[in-house]
């Protein structure tokens, strides 16, 4: 039963966090590319929106195949050729959903399979707002709530145990930052020779690190701290863990007693009494 819900579910999210923002943004003039036939969206929007349907559906032998499923039925609706980059929007997808689908089970997965997706979402409205008065304190804040609830993911399952974690997540966290760079940048550079990109890329990947810690660092300080009480109010609502089994819980009182005391409660055999003899007179 939960599949007749958790696969349209997933359907629905896939195309919500990959893509629906650039839909949305086309429509006015007059476009209707579900898929849109860009490295960055196809990469990004679509390693997105397959981990939040393998969150969804739960099972990599059935998240897997759903995406892949919907990645071809959305790139076939919006008209693109068939080429590398639908086989790009399918290996993208498919890794998300699998990563997705093992988050269900290890909450540690789920954190870092969701903060590349985070990661994007958190600079979006820079690239709107880039004259806007508050933008350093709106990014600040993007960036460290998503700091705060990918660290508040990992210690879902595990509690205080998977604090360890943190700090690779965190690293982990920055580096996407790093990621989202150096794919748009190789999706402003068609055309160019691939050892230039590849350098520019690689290049736009270690200079984001500099400005995002020296501009951000305060949210990001603000994230971590803020993620400790909300650790900690999660596991106080939880209901406390359930006793550990009795193994003597379905024998009788005296059933502690070692195996070779089990005689004990043997019922003695009924003793046959012989009859007397009479002496030989």
């Amino acid at each position: 039963m939960r599949y007749l819900w958790s696969i349209p579910a997933a359907v629905v999210a896939w195309f919500v966090g990959g893509f629906s923002a650039t839909y949305l943004k086309g429509l006015p003039e007059g476009t209707t590319y579900f898929v849109p036939p860009r490295i960055d969206l196809v990469v990004l929007g679509g390693f997105a929106g397959g981990v939040l349907a393998g969150l969804l559906i739960g099972r990599i032998r059935i998240a897997v195949p759903v995406v892949l499923i919907v990645a071809a039925g959305m790139w076939w609706l919006t008209g693109n050729s068939f080429g590398d980059l639908l086989v790009t929007l399918l290996v993208a997808s498919a890794l998300g959903g699998f990563f997705g689908a093992l988050g269900t089970r290890i909450s540690v997965v789920a954190a870092f399979a969701l903060a590349l997706p985070v990661a994007w979402t958190a600079l979006r409205p820079a690239e709107q707002l880039a004259d806007w008065r508050w933008l350093w304190q709106l990014n600040g804040l993007l960036v460290g709530a998503g700091l705060a609830i990918l660290l508040y993911v990992a210690c879902w399952k595990r509690g205080w145990r998977s604090v360890g974690s943190w700090i690779p997540l965190t690293g982990f966290y920055l580096a996407c930052f790093g990621i989202v760079a150096s794919v748009r940048l190789v999706s402003q550079s068609t055309g160019k020779p691939m050892d230039a990109v590849g350098d520019a890329s690689t290049e736009a990947f270690f200079q984001s690190f500099e400005p995002l810690l020296r501009e951000y660092w305060p949210w990001m300080v603000v994230g971590i701290l803020l993620a400790i009480p909300m650790t900690a109010l999660k596991l106080r609502a939880l209901p406390p863990p359930p006793p550990p089994l009795d193994p003597y819980a379905d024998k009788s009182n005296d059933a502690v007693l070692s195996d070779d005391l089990d005689w004990i409660d043997q019922e003695e055999p009924r003793r046959r009494l012989l009859a007397r003899r009479q002496p030989a007179s």
